[in-house]
């Protein structure tokens, strides 16, 4: 935690400078307006202003909830002038290039301390003679006593960053928040829109499985079963003229309808694996990872049961994902890890394979993501050419 903290300051203290320099041109901007030149630079500063809040929105939303944004500022000086969302963005680079800049500085500063400090007895003795009797915070040293009152200190900048990190990252991060989110409508709108492409994704995933399971009927079981149904008739023929003849048959039949039955079963346990049901999400994915081509190391921590729409969906994503892995990555190994944090599955199947995997390319994983879409989830894939690959997966499975 005190690691992601640190990231956050570091990335909010990237975010705050070019607020700064995004308020100072704002004010450059204002004073010009006092002669009318600087009306004309209005709609383009307006503009800057929302392309420096949306690294923030993304850097936000890389950290926790997405922050939607507002729609692009309006072309008109008079527009741009009554435009709330303007006025809010430029309220937020004030605020941030301020306390974000300053807070950002803080939590920068006091890992560095730390780290000088701690380390202090490995170069204190090769300071220059003028200065050696200088701690780094300008208190004599002149033995190791003085060495160890310097390292305790650094041990408390560690103690007060641990403690207070998080919460400089969270207070960093309170006036994005606050004023770079859309209104109230234009969330609504946005929600509307996305609540539309999750119902075609469930419709074209429900499209897709029922041709799969037509498919596997079709190809399969029904040829099994008109198989049965031709060598009961030549049996039933050749009873009167050759019983031993007819026996062959009949065994042949049998061997044929139990053949039948499989694949009748494999297709049931495609449309909702038993297998949840009788040892849970956690003892089905475990299995799932003792089979897998390559060794894979399972670690579930679910308490409790989910949906079993998003508990089967779970269990289809890590079956295609290790299958995957096993037939086309090159992996030596894999992990998959499912945690539960509030209302939120999360996923994550990772390998150390030759990477390059593309779900854009019609493959088994563009299957994945409409199943993952079509419960509100969200699936990101990282696999860059040379490895690893990460798919990671985030299903809403209630509280």
């Amino acid at each position: 935690m005190c690691l992601d903290a640190l990231e956050h300051l570091v990335g909010g203290l990237g975010t705050a400078i070019l607020a700064l320099v995004g308020l100072l041109w704002v004010a450059a901007v204002a004073l010009t307006c006092l002669v009318g030149v600087g009306l004309l630079l209005v709609p383009l500063t307006a503009r800057g202003v929302h392309a420096v809040a949306d690294r923030e929105r993304a850097r936000l939303s890389r950290w926790g909830p997405d922050v939607i944004g507002p729609a692009r500022p309006p072309s008109g000086t008079r527009a741009v002038l009554t435009d709330p969302a303007v006025r809010r963005q430029v309220g937020w680079l004030a605020a941030h290039s301020t306390l974000g800049l300053a807070i950002g500085l803080v939590g920068v500063t006091l890992p560095f301390s730390a780290v000088r400090d701690v380390t202090f007895p490995l170069y204190w003795r090769l300071i220059p003679s003028g200065d050696a009797g200088y701690a780094p915070e300008f208190w004599a040293v002149h033995d190791w006593w003085g060495v160890l009152s310097v390292v305790l200190t650094g041990l408390g900048w560690i103690a007060v960053f641990v403690g207070f990190g998080p919460g400089l990252a969270r207070l960093q991060a309170w006036p994005g928040r606050r004023l770079l989110a859309a209104s109230h409508d234009t969330d609504l709108t946005l929600r509307v829109a996305e609540l539309t492409a999750t119902r075609a994704a469930a419709l074209d995933a429900h499209a897709v499985e029922l041709r799969r399971i037509e498919r596997s009927l079709h190809d399969g079981t029904q040829n099994r079963l008109v198989a049965v149904s031709v060598l009961l008739g030549a049996a039933r023929r050749a009873v009167a003229r050759d019983p031993a003849a007819a026996d062959a048959v009949l065994e042949r039949a049998q061997d044929a309808a139990e053949q039948a039955l499989a694949e009748l079963r494999t297709v049931v346990r495609g449309i909702l694996p038993p297998v949840l049901a009788d040892r849970g999400l956690a003892g089905a994915l475990t299995g799932l990872a003792a089979n897998c081509g390559v060794p894979c190391r399972a670690e579930v921590d679910v308490p409790g049961r989910c949906a079993a729409s998003v508990e089967a969906t779970t269990y289809f994503v890590v079956a295609e994902a290790l299958t995957n892995v096993s037939r086309h990555s090159g992996a030596r190994q894999a992990a998959v890890t499912v945690r539960r944090e509030g209302g939120r599955l999360l996923l994550r199947v990772e390998d150390d394979g030759h990477g390059g995997a593309d779900d854009t390319r019609g493959s088994g994983l563009s299957g994945v993501r409409r199943r993952v879409e079509a419960h509100d989830g969200r699936l990101t894939l990282t696999s860059p050419p040379g490895g690893p690959t990460t798919l990671q997966v985030e299903l809403p499975c209630g509280s």
